[in-house]
């Protein structure tokens, strides 16, 4: 069990052995989430990265995007489609 003091202005340090377990770094986010009576301290970004993830499960699949070669594919095809938008026919 890890303890942290809070400060007059409501600041607190993360002990280093959480720091470590989220992957927190200089300048993350950290997210409190209040749940059943507990309080839990997330990682902000891990958290949201896990969400996007959990979301579009399923869906590069049922678009065709089955490997990395085929997403880099995909890439591609959309910046040249975004950049024919945005310059052809500004000459």
């Amino acid at each position: 069990m890890d303890l942290a003091r809070v400060s007059s202005k409501g600041q607190i340090t993360v002990p280093i052995a959480i720091r470590k377990k989220l992957n927190l770094k200089e300048g993350d986010k950290i997210l409190f989430v209040e749940e059943d009576g507990n309080v839990y301290v997330l990682n902000a970004s891990a958290t949201a990265l896990k969400e996007i993830q959990r979301q579009m499960k399923g869906l590069a699949k049922n678009a065709g995007l089955e490997s990395e070669e085929d997403v880099n594919k995909f890439v591609e095809e959309v910046r040249e489609q975004k950049w024919r938008e945005i310059y052809e026919g500004n000459d």
